[in-house]
């Protein structure tokens, strides 16, 4: 079974998607764990309310394309809206950055608040 590492950012009630979000992903993995919310300004468009970003740590028997489905169901289910400005405004976005210990998303070496919670629970995995 994979081990996964989930980016997660949210500037649309954060507190409460974020939530739920982990509340749906702890029912694949009862021992899924959350890091540190970061406060953060938002990167690319500007224009709007500051993110609430995390990462998700938990296994899962599906392999990197199914989850990536599972987590666009998660999204929508969620609320999440997808336009034309993929730097916009969400209710949730769920990126898959670590499988095991590949990382599988360049978004860990351009943004510093994605290394630092993807970091955090690597950490508690060793």
């Amino acid at each position: 079974m994979a081990v996964y590492i989930v980016a997660v950012g949210s500037n649309i009630k954060p507190e409460i998607h974020i939530q739920q979000a982990f509340s749906l992903i702890k029912k694949m993995d009862a021992q899924a764990d959350i890091a540190t919310l970061l406060h953060t300004k938002a990167v690319g468009f500007t224009e709007q309310a500051d993110f609430i970003n995390t990462a998700f740590s938990f296994r899962s028997p599906l392999d990197g394309a199914a989850l990536k489905s599972h987590l666009r169901d998660i999204e929508a289910k969620l609320g999440r809206v997808r336009t034309a400005n993929k730097n916009g405004p969400r209710t949730i976005d769920l990126d898959i950055v670590k499988i095991d210990q590949d990382i599988v998303d360049d978004d860990y070496f351009k943004y510093d608040f994605v290394k630092k919670v993807v970091d955090e629970l690597a950490a508690k995995l060793s």
